[in-house]
């Protein structure tokens, strides 16, 4: 099971929406202000049934910066900078819309994740400009799909690198960041702002949390805190999973939205209805947030999953308006 704050994982929408999701639950509440100008009237905000998901951006940081970041031994990495330098390269290229791609040829398509991972980094020439690669190296991987692509393109990259570079499955967070910082794997594709919480709890105790939606902020944040637990941070990527809220390309397209912002603009009416977690309207990361954050307000909530097949389907049958999705689900690839 997939660990994120406060909920976090990669499901595909393959056909009829088979899979279910694995995670922990997103949060969220009710009620909430209207947002400034532009408000639509009566129904205009209502759900819109289409064949496509579009996720809005959360331009107002809402969801902590869980983007992809490579995370390694400290020791190893002092040991091994082109091991960094080759890491950091895939962070270079990496960006969302290239996780939701390749979730969508593993969890969708049903490819091979090694063949897949093999093919983005022969396609991006990753590693292959590092000099002074050699010996072997551990990469790890979680438990679910998204991990072990981002573990065989580390471990791809690696080994164009000069490396001898395996992947070995782990257990969860609890297991192999300790694993990490004793160096029994010795690279680990992280999420940081998740990560970061973590290594924050394990120093200074449980409930203090240095994550927030600015990447660079909760990188210098923990950095000093990963030196203490013996691993040692890379360069984040621009591709994040997290939590995310997606509507139907035809409801966006309808009102000419992209933004969270831009929703709450048009949607001051209290018109549209939201799908997800029973524990959504609890949480602030869910309708809580959006409410105190955007100042949308929902005329209802309808229960699903987290960020699974049911919530996907509805906001795709019109049943809601908008939904908790994870930002590099496969079945956002469009086309």
């Amino acid at each position: 099971m997939r660990l994120r704050t406060p909920l976090l994982t990669t499901v595909a929408l393959a056909a009829v929406l088979a899979t279910a999701a694995c995670g922990e639950s997103g949060s969220s509440g009710t009620g909430g202000s209207a947002a400034g100008g532009g408000e639509a009237s009566g129904d205009a905000c209502a759900p819109v049934a289409g064949d496509q998901l579009v996720v809005l951006q959360d331009d107002r940081e809402l969801q902590n910066a869980d983007n992809v970041v490579p995370v390694l031994n400290a020791a190893y990495a002092g040991a091994n900078p082109a091991a960094l330098e080759a890491l950091n390269a895939v962070s270079a290229v990496l960006t969302t819309d290239d996780l939701i791609e390749l979730n969508n040829q593993v969890d969708v398509q049903r490819q091979d994740a090694t063949e897949v991972a093999q093919a983005y980094v022969d396609d991006n020439s990753l590693g292959s400009d590092v000099t002074g690669g050699s010996g072997p190296v551990v990469v790890g991987a979680g438990n679910f799909s998204e991990s072990t692509i981002l573990a065989n393109v580390y471990a791809d990259a690696l080994t164009a690198a000069g490396f001898q570079a395996t992947v070995q499955e782990t257990g969860n967070r609890e297991v192999y960041l300790p694993a990490l910082a004793q160096g029994q794997i010795q690279v680990f594709p992280e999420y940081l702002a998740t990560s970061a919480n973590f290594i924050s709890e394990n120093i200074n105790g449980s409930g203090e949390l240095i994550a927030s939606g600015d990447v660079q902020e909760t990188l210098s944040a923990v950095q000093p805190l990963a030196e203490q637990f013996g691993v040692t941070y890379g360069d984040p990527s621009e591709a994040q999973d997290q939590n995310a809220f997606a509507v139907t390309t035809a409801f966006a397209d309808q009102l000419g939205v992209t933004t969270l912002s831009e929703l709450a603009e048009a949607c001051g009416d209290g018109s549209l209805t939201l799908g997800g977690p029973t524990e959504c309207p609890t949480r602030p990361a869910c309708q809580l947030g959006l409410e105190d954050t955007y100042g949308l307000k929902f005329a209802g909530f309808s229960a699903y999953d987290a960020g699974g097949p049911l919530t996907k389907q509805a906001i795709l049958n019109g049943d809601v308006s908008i939904g908790l999705v994870f930002s590099s689900d496969g079945s956002l690839a469009q086309g």
